[in-house]
């Protein structure tokens, strides 16, 4: 016996979202070997497949394909930014960034997550109105999750109390080592898997040490920077800000001055290239903890969402070719293909 049809259209159903192919001589997966006439597969806001362009056409044999001219790189991710901007601001094939915000009902521009900041200068005047202000300002917010702290007071307990709020509230907390060290941070409870450092000084090796321990992920904001190099050997997380001043040459500009940096002083620059390009993508995603699970960023792989940009960008050495700025001709964020700046 047959099954009987339904009779006439079928209501309340979504047509199917297409996939795209974005196709280059040249894809950087940064968590994958680089992969010479690459593409990437979206549907949505999400990367479906990452492979050759031969392999991802015939798994998507439907699939608009749009073919760009040079690289492809998982999106760059801006660890300290100032304030919310627009996708032009933020700099070259940024696609995520960690924005210090007075007022979250600013429009972002670039995803990734907005730091509500602390100032309050005493304890005083952080119980009289810092501390509601802030509660208030987080519980009106859509997404939580794309919310975190900037730790800017000078006062230890109002530090003390804004790692607490954050750890209440599942926040994430971000503070500049120029206002605070290392150990005054940690005596506070604020250093952990939850809270990314901004510097844009030299540390000591205690320092460096501590932050290690704690899992702290360090966003080099300044180049040169003379410790980058001891960071990314003695094992800290390392991330790239263009810090509060922001900077036309965006991250790219950063890891290019520390390479440039290293090389005058003579050291050894062996595989620089590929890890300043991570501390770029993978390093910011996770500062900014979303480097992990479906929709994460700073990587292009199945699940991840679909960030990425393109930079006419050619050679035998990809990362290389990378941190030489080459002119960005596109951004992808959540599938959304924007123009070049």
């Amino acid at each position: 016996m047959r099954s009987a049809k339904r009779a006439g259209p079928v209501l309340n159903r979504r047509a199917p979202m297409p996939v795209v192919v974005h196709s280059a001589p040249l894809v950087l997966p940064v968590c994958a070997d680089p992969i010479r006439d690459g593409a990437v597969a979206t549907k949505g806001d999400r990367v479906v497949e990452v492979g050759t362009r031969a392999s991802v056409t015939t798994s998507f044999p439907a699939a608009e394909e749009l073919r760009w001219t040079g690289m492809i790189v998982a999106g760059l991710v801006d660890a300290r930014a100032a304030g919310s901007a627009s996708v032009l601001a933020a700099g070259p094939g940024v696609t995520a960034r960690a924005g210090v915000v007075t007022d979250l009902a600013e429009p972002a521009g670039v995803p990734g997550m907005s730091y509500v900041e602390v100032t309050s200068a005493s304890e005083e005047e952080w119980e009289t109105r810092g501390r509601d202000a802030v509660i208030t300002t987080i519980r009106e917010v859509d997404r939580p999750c794309a919310v975190g702290i900037a730790a800017h007071t000078p006062d230890p307990q109002v530090l003390e109390d804004v790692a607490v709020l954050a750890r209440t509230f599942g926040l994430r907390l971000l503070v500049d080592l120029d206002r605070h060290s290392p150990a005054a941070l940690d005596e506070a409870g604020v250093l952990g898997r939850l809270c990314h450092v901004a510097v844009s000084r030299p540390l000591d090796p205690g320092e460096r040490k501590l932050l290690r321990l704690r899992k702290t992920v360090v966003a080099v904001c300044a180049s040169p920077a003379p410790d980058v190099l001891a960071l990314l050997d003695e094992g800290n997380a390392v991330a790239l800000g263009t810090g509060a001043g922001g900077g036309p040459s965006g991250v790219l500009g950063v890891a290019r001055g520390i390479r440039q940096h290293a090389r005058e002083l003579g050291l050894r620059t062996r595989g620089l290239d590929g890890r300043l390009v991570v501390a770029a993508t993978m390093g910011g995603a996770r500062a900014l903890g979303m480097d992990r699970g479906k929709g994460r960023i700073g990587s292009l792989a199945p699940g991840a969402r679909a960030d990425f940009a393109v930079f006419d960008a050619r050679g035998r050495y990809p990362y290389a070719a990378l941190l030489a700025q080459p002119p960005c001709l596109g951004t992808v964020i959540g599938g959304a293909v924007l123009p070049a700046a």
